[in-house]
């Protein structure tokens, strides 16, 4: 039975309004967001709050109002984007939007604000001519119905101290240093080390603004639930050349009359095995301490290849970085591929009309075309599982176990799954 809109209005959602927000909005924009992330009111300080305004990008900071009985209007949601570039396989940084912030007021759930805030971002997106948007979930489910996939899993290990390694000749020779990770002296030494070790994994998002490494190195004091202030270890050649570094800070504890504390790494980056080595390896031998928790790596990462026992390092699965591809064809061809590829995929998008019908996609490890055609479909799926697999993380023969990729041609998914795979795992080291 349909029910009436004029005899039942309360079970109309009302009106819900996309505006810009500007650097005048941050009061109402943090709190909103301590509204939705359960976020205590009293843990920033004035100092902290603007250093995280700051960092945001007002020019793609957006909000959803929704209209009250009485004609005005409140905030019920919000959203802003880390612009940026991220790698994809070959090598090739494309500009993307990372999406960020996203939050709706507790009082207004199962209002379509999110799906407002959600449709206004795509069309923000194809209109600057991004082929596609990453982020990533708080929630696993959410954004897949936006069309977003999971293009790359996440490892997390808790080391116990002293493990036994791997050699790796010439990490002894390396310089580590550790040092407080205030924000005015070691911004831009990291920014540099960040960069390079970005371009080597496909997904990883690059940091255009200096108020970004701002916001990462702020350490209030009321959030440190008991640790010490965030610690710099960095791994650098005897002449000074910085290869590696680690974000990170130890939580004392005691058991039995025996130190127990944990290295709590909120951020590691290495640009080679010796650097990884040198790092890891003082990481997981500092004093007064049992274990060491990573932050979210790649599942190929170095660090799983260096520990003798891996298994002693519990390592956990999770999901990584998600994607959502905008503009497919544009998309496609951005990327190289690791076999050739000639494939007619048939793509289905609820969202964005202009992704949806039959692409041909030519390409090989040189560079890719893509385009529209009327020619029978190999492979059919949806954008959200071409998103998934766009960096090379799971593949196209994989959902196809799924149920997930329709397959008219069983040799097609065999060369294209192949095609669309990357030497190694894609990751983003930043949750932006």
């Amino acid at each position: 039975m349909s029910v009436d809109s004029a005899v039942a209005p309360a079970l109309v959602a009302p009106p819900v309004e996309v505006v810009a927000l500007g650097r005048e909005d941050s009061a109402a924009v943090l709190d909103l967001d301590r509204w939705a992330f359960a976020l205590d009111r009293d843990q920033l300080l004035p100092a902290d709050e603007q250093a995280i305004a700051d960092a945001l990008e007002w020019d793609r900071t957006y909000g959803a109002r929704l209209a009250q009985g009485d004609g005005s209007a409140r905030l019920a949601g919000i959203y802003s984007v880390r612009s940026g570039e991220a790698v994809v396989p070959g090598g090739a940084s494309v500009p993307c939007s990372g999406l960020t912030w996203v939050g709706v007021h507790p009082r207004d759930r199962r209002r379509g604000v999110l799906t407002a805030l959600m449709r206004h971002h795509l069309a923000d997106v194809a209109a600057r001519g991004e082929p596609f948007s990453l982020l990533y979930a708080a929630e696993a489910t959410i954004y897949g119905r936006f069309g977003y996939g999971t293009a790359a899993s996440s490892a997390v290990l808790t080391l116990p101290r002293g493990p036994a390694w791997r050699d790796v000749p010439g990490s002894d020779d390396l310089v580590v240093d550790v040092d407080r990770a205030d924000a005015r002296p070691w911004a831009a030494t990291l920014a540099g080390c960040y960069e390079r070790g970005r371009r080597l994994r496909p997904g990883w998002l690059s940091r255009e603004r200096a108020e970004i490494w701002g916001e990462i190195l702020l350490d209030p004091r009321r959030t440190r639930r008991g640790a010490e202030s965030r610690l710099v270890m960095t791994v650098s050649t005897p002449d000074g050349e910085l290869r590696g570094y680690a974000l990170f800070r130890r939580l004392p504890k005691w058991e039995h009359n025996a130190p127990a504390g944990t290295v709590e790494v909120e951020e590691a980056v290495t640009l080679d095995a010796k650097a990884a080595r040198a790092l890891w390896g003082r990481l997981a031998d500092l004093d007064l301490t049992s274990s060491v928790e990573t932050p979210y790596l790649p599942v190929d990462d170095p660090l799983l290849h260096l520990l003798a026992d891996p298994r002693a390092a519990r390592p956990q699965l999770t999901d990584g970085l998600w994607a959502r591809l905008v503009d497919v064809p544009s998309a496609l061809a951005r990327r190289t591929y690791a076999r050739d590829v000639d494939v007619v995929l048939a793509v289905t998008d609820a969202r964005l009309p202009a992704n949806a019908g039959r692409w041909h996609l030519v390409g090989d490890g040189d560079g890719a075309r893509c385009e529209p055609t009327s020619a029978p479909a190999q492979l059919g799926l949806d954008v959200r599982e071409l998103g998934a697999a766009y960096f090379g993380g799971p593949s196209l023969a994989g959902l196809a176990g799924a149920g997930l990729v329709d397959v008219h041609d069983d040799a097609a998914l065999a060369r294209t799954s192949t095609a669309f795979t990357s030497p190694v795992a894609p990751h983003c080291g930043w949750i932006f």
